[in-house]
Formats: C-alpha cells, sequence, structure tokens
C-alpha cells in the first residue's frame, strides 16, 4: 500500500514565496515592446491586475495570501503527499519515490492554486470580465471555475488542436460559464491574420495569448490572465512546495531530487522553489529537474534571448529560453506543454546552472503513466506523464549505482479526460516527433539580438 501524508487545513501556508528575493543574479527585465526600455508596472496595467503587477515586480521574499483565498483553498488544500511504494516495487528500485497529488483539485490540477488569486485580485479591482488563453484546457478549467466563484465572465482561447482533441474539458469550462474559441479565430485581428496565411492553422499557447491579450486591450473593464510564465503565477503555486516540506518533514525523509513537467514554468517551480529555497540561503544541496517534451524543447535546445510571449508581438519582450515566438510545436497530446518560451525566473536559474533540464519522446511519456496507472492507480494527465518518466529514470539509475535517492515530483493534474490520448497510444498511432537544428535555428534566426 503506498503512504499517505496528510496536513490539516490550518497548515495551508499563510504565504506564497517569492523566490527572486534569494536570487543573487536576479532575472533581467522585461522591456516595452515597442521602445526596447525596460518595461514600468504603468506599462501593464491595461492588461493586468495592479495587485498583479505588484507581484510581478516584487522582491520581497514572502506576500501574504488574502484571507479570501485561503478560504477557497481550503475546498482542496492540502493536498496529499504520498510515497509511490507499489511503483518503487515495479521498479525494484533503493529509491523512495514520493508525489505531491495536485489532481485532486475541483479541477483536477495544479493550475486552481493560481486561477483563484488572480480572479480575486481583478474582482477586488472592479473589473469584471477576464480574457486568457489555455493549451490542454487545464488552466481554461480552472479559471472557468474561479471566476464562476467571484461572478466575472470570460472568453477563453483555447488552442485550435486541444479544442478538437479535449472536448470534455471545453464542457468543464461552459458548464462554469465561460465562452470557449478555437484558436485561432476570426474573432481578432491577431487570428485573421493568421488564419488567413494558414487557413488550416492548428494553434498554440503563442497565438492564443496574442488573442486574449489583444481582446483584452479592448475594453477598459477586461483584463487578460495568464496561466504560467509569468512570475506572479509562479509566486501562487509555492503553496504546493511549502506543503511539501512539511510533509517531507512529517516522512522524516528530505528530498534529493525534485522533479516538475515543464511548459512555461508554473507547477515545476511550484513543487521546486520553496525547496530550492534552501540551497540559495543555507547551501543545502538539491537536484532539481525540469522534464519537457523532446518535440518542444526550449530549455535543452532553445536560445536565450529576448522574445515575446504570444506570436504576434502584443506581449512585452521577455528574457528566456526560446524556439521562436513563430515556432510551432507539434500536435502532441500534453498541450499544457506546447509552449515557445520559458518563464524569466526559471530561464535565469538555468543561466546559473541551479536546475537541470530532460527532454523526453512522447511515447516514453505515455509508457511512464500507464505503468504509474497501473502501480498508484492514478491515470496521470499527458503533462504529468513527463514528471513521472523523469523519476523512473532517476529510480532505475538510484538502482544501477545501488544508492537510495530520496525522489519527490509533481502529480500536476489527473488524465481522466485526455484518454483520446491514452487511446492512440494503445492503439499504436501516437509517435514521437524529432526537432531538427535546422528547425530550431530558422525559428530563432529571426529575434533581435538584445542579450
Amino acid at each position: 500500500m503506498n503512504k499517505k501524508i496528510f496536513l490539516n487545513e490550518n497548515e495551508i501556508p499563510h504565504s506564497w514565496y517569492n523566490i527572486v528575493a534569494d536570487m543573487q543574479n536576479k532575472p533581467l527585465p522585461p522591456l516595452h515592446p515597442g521602445t526596447k526600455q525596460p518595461l514600468s508596472p504603468a506599462d501593464l496595467e491595461p492588461i493586468f491586475a495592479k495587485e498583479l503587477i505588484k507581484q510581478e515586480v516584487s522582491e520581497e521574499r514572502w506576500i501574504e495570501i488574502p484571507d479570501e483565498v485561503r478560504e477557497l483553498y481550503k475546498l482542496w488544500r492540502p493536498t496529499p503527499l504520498v510515497r509511490a511504494t507499489a511503483l518503487e516495487k515495479a521498479l525494484d528500485t533503493p529509491a523512495h519515490i514520493y508525489f505531491k497529488n495536485e489532481s485532486v483539485s475541483p479541477v483536477g490540477s495544479h493550475k486552481l492554486n493560481s486561477a483563484l488569486p488572480q480572479a480575486y485580485y481583478n474582482k477586488m479591482q472592479g473589473i469584471t470580465h477576464l480574457t486568457t488563453e489555455t493549451g490542454a484546457g487545464q488552466w481554461g478549467a480552472a479559471l472557468s471555475f474561479a471566476t464562476s466563484l467571484f461572478g466575472l465572465k470570460l472568453d477563453v482561447f483555447m488552442v485550435k488542436v486541444s479544442y478538437n482533441q479535449k472536448p470534455y474539458r471545453r464542457s468543464m469550462m461552459q458548464t462554469w460559464g465561460a465562452n470557449v474559441v478555437a484558436s485561432p479565430s476570426n474573432l481578432t485581428e491577431s487570428g485573421r491574420s493568421i488564419l488567413a496565411k494558414e487557413p488550416d492553422n492548428s494553434g498554440s499557447l503563442g497565438i492564443a495569448i496574442s488573442e486574449a491579450v489583444e481582446k483584452a486591450v479592448q475594453d477598459e473593464n477586461t483584463r487578460y490572465t495568464l496561466g504560467s510564465v509569468l512570475n506572479h503565477v509562479i509566486l501562487h503555486q509555492t503553496v504546493i512546495g511549502l506543503e511539501s516540506e512539511k510533509q517531507m518533514d512529517l516522512a522524516g525523509e528530505y528530498p534529493d531530487i525534485v522533479i516538475g513537467c515543464f511548459g512555461g514554468g508554473s507547477n515545476f517551480s511550484g513543487i521546486s522553489f520553496p525547496f530550492l529555497r534552501h540551497q540559495l540561503v543555507d547551501g543545502k544541496k538539491i537536484r532539481v529537474i525540469a522534464a519537457e517534451p523532446a518535440s518542444c524543447p526550449k530549455l535543452t535546445r532553445g536560445v536565450f534571448q529576448y522574445d515575446f510571449g504570444d506570436t504576434v508581438g502584443l506581449t512585452p519582450l521577455l528574457p528566456m529560453y526560446t524556439l521562436g515566438h513563430d515556432f510551432h510545436p507539434a500536435d502532441i497530446h500534453a498541450g499544457g506543454l506546447r509552449y515557445h518560451g520559458a518563464g524569466t525566473i526559471v530561464s535565469q536559474l538555468l543561466r546559473d546552472n541551479l536546475i537541470e533540464v530532460q527532454d523526453i519522446p512522447q511515447l516514453e511519456t505515455f509508457e511512464a503513466g500507464k505503468l504509474f496507472a497501473n502501480t498508484e492507480g492514478i491515470i496521470p494527465a499527458p503533462e504529468s506523464t513527463h514528471a513521472i518518466a523523469v523519476a523512473i529514470r532517476e529510480a532505475l539509475k538510484a538502482k544501477e549505482e545501488g544508492t537510495k535517492k530520496t525522489i519527490l515530483f509533481n502529480l500536476s493534474g489527473h488524465g481522466l479526460i485526455d484518454m483520446m490520448a491514452y487511446d492512440q497510444f494503445f492503439s499504436g498511432t501516437m509517435q514521437n516527433y524529432k526537432l531538427t537544428d535546422e528547425e530550431i535555428a530558422k525559428s530563432t534566426s529571426v529575434l533581435e539580438k538584445i542579450v
């Protein structure tokens, strides 16, 4: 039997952790897309709620969680920490494997950790309407639920390939009152310009962001929200790692390795940054590994450069590891990881060799997901299978070396609305996608060399 470690609701963190406070080398500043000068907070006010902008630029170590948000966290938090003893046995490894089960949230993923505070801060500012993008639909579902709680209207631009692959996640958003649009669409100039060139374009997170930002800035009572990448989103997700610290202590262990799947950085940062704090502040050694898809390898094969967060170029220029904002990722089922760039904090940590990265082929991730489902009983989301695959790699490595390692990974969501992906895997029609150096060089060569 696996071993679950619970906290009571009084042990939900009272503050989020901001790793920027402890970084020796701070991330480079975002730049205004027009002037190429460092962005001021006022420049962001047409796009984001003011309190979220303050969090975005903050260097304070701890930022208090509003009581209203903390009360709503109690709907599902604290989430359980589980020792995966059945998986350990199947791998015949001396490693101890733990996972933080974020799939128990009402929407089935970690995304609600940031959706609730983002909806709350907008509501407190008097904003009545939000826009956003979503890849696999997990962020869109989370924000749909959050906006329903706060009485806000929501437009979700859902990447077209996921809109078609994951109809039930679209249904979840509609159940909670959101208007869901397949992106690229004919509703925005950004979408129309892309469809004019490529009528069959299957969409990307970059395109969906362009559409959502464009719609947001057209109305003074509308703001845009993002589900990953930005500092304030990563900040909110640190509740995962802060709870995990307490639970690992109750287990009498401390992780040697912390793993999270990687799209823009939210769940990876959420599980790892509270542990990485002890390396930055106390010199405690730990390996932190980002698991990204081999078909969208911005951290392993991208370039560090200022780039737009969206395809059209409406967002600020961010200092990031990127494959280029024009990069169109393969139509893998881990839609939440199909993003061209990495967040600025994660990018700086990688530059400073404080984190590691592994890129995983799609078929290996689903093999890992199947093994996890057969041992631990949870069918993981395609995104989460990347973290599981790396945990399995590290556990087998520990077996080879005959060393006892303690491994912690984030189970960022369940895959019960992703069964079409598992159908393709079992039917043998799923494939790996391999990027050539030429393809990457082409998509990055157009970037303006600012760094």
